[in-house]
């Protein structure tokens, strides 16, 4: 299958491109390049090649001769989406759905699209299903729900788009996050021996290796189209949704001497627990592989094997909205997050 994976160098996408290599597709990466500067250690792994184009300007002409898109190019989490909703809106919103439509006009025949448990939003103590209400706290969550909802009805015979809405990520990749709950905690408790939390760490929270998430995104590739057209399929599992204090006291557990404590109640309203039941069912070859406790550990190898200090930790290129505004403070990307060219010398 000769598929296009968007976002082929960012954190999932830099474990993704070798997973749709190593399963024996032919594949090319697109990315913008927002976060090419960030590599924190080296994998040894085979990565495709990859084009160097905006998800905003990706035409019907480039699309052609693709059997599928693997879609993880937007931009990446809450914090991000609250700095500017509206080009939030215009990116990871009307961004994807004109991909999709274009895929669809090149006669791409399946499109997988990351998009996020964090739909559910404020959903309580509950169990969320793929058929739950939805209720997204952030620009980020209301426009993955934007994609799933244009895209659907693009579904016929010749189209298959699937939605995987992820639980939140963790775990070691080369161009690795730090701006996600497990791997921020992680580098604090090696970093400063401490995690302290400002809030009391109740609200409920589904998290997922990023291995995982690649190995179920594979699994969409190929699996029957009557059971994955135009569906929804929460990607976890159901004894991975923990509350944000059980994730710290497993960090802490993992790295010894670090000092954990709990502040009181915070403002932050999104708290949901999600069942997984409809992948393991429409999907039977995917089954979940990493727990918190294993990505922890793994996290303290790389830590170990790095060196990291808290100057990695704190740069620029391991938290996303952290280097956006770096690329615009310095110039590079203009306020629509558009790259400038470089002014000849005179």
């Amino acid at each position: 299958m000769r598929v296009l994976l968007t976002g082929a160098d960012g954190y999932i996408g830099a474990i993704m491109g070798p997973k749709l290599i190593e399963a024996g597709h032919d594949v090319v990466g697109l990315d913008t390049g927002f976060y090419r500067r960030g590599w924190l250690f080296d994998d040894r792994r085979t990565r495709p090649q990859v084009v160097s184009k905006d998800l905003r300007e990706i035409t019907v002409e480039d699309l052609r001769g693709f059997d599928a898109v693997v879609h993880l190019s937007e931009l990446s989490n809450d914090p991000i989406g609250e700095n500017d909703p509206g080009l939030t809106e215009a990116i990871n919103g009307a961004g994807s759905i004109a991909l999709a439509r274009n895929a669809r006009e090149a006669g791409v025949s399946r499109f997988v699209y990351a998009s996020s448990c964090s739909t559910y939003g404020a959903g309580g103590d509950g169990m969320r299903t793929e058929t739950s209400a939805l209720a997204p706290q952030t620009a980020y969550a209301r426009c993955k729900i934007m994609v799933e909802q244009a895209v659907a009805p693009m579904a016929d015979d010749r189209f298959t788009p699937v939605f995987m809405r992820n639980a939140t990520a963790y775990g070691a990749s080369p161009r690795q996050r730090f701006d996600l709950v497990l791997n921020n905690l992680a580098g604090f408790a090696w970093t400063l021996k401490e995690i302290r939390m400002t809030s009391d760490g109740s609200p409920w929270r589904p998290i997922v290796h990023i291995e995982d998430i690649c190995e179920a995104m594979l699994c969409a590739l190929t699996a029957d189209r009557e059971a994955v057209s135009a569906e929804a399929f929460n990607v976890g599992a159901d004894d991975e949704n923990y509350r944000i204090r059980e994730i710290a006291e497993i960090v802490a557990r993992t790295f010894p001497g670090c000092a954990l404590t709990i502040g009181e109640s915070g403002g932050d309203t999104r708290s949901y627990r999600v069942s997984f039941a409809k992948i393991r069912e429409r999907m039977p070859h995917f089954r979940t592989r990493w727990t918190a406790e294993r990505g922890a550990r793994q996290l303290k190898a790389v830590f170990e094997r790095i060196g990291l200090d808290g100057a990695m930790f704190e740069a620029a290129p391991y938290t996303r909205l952290k280097e956006l505004r770096y690329l615009r403070k310095t110039g590079q990307l203009d306020e629509r997050l558009n790259w400038r060219a470089l002014e000849a010398a005179p």
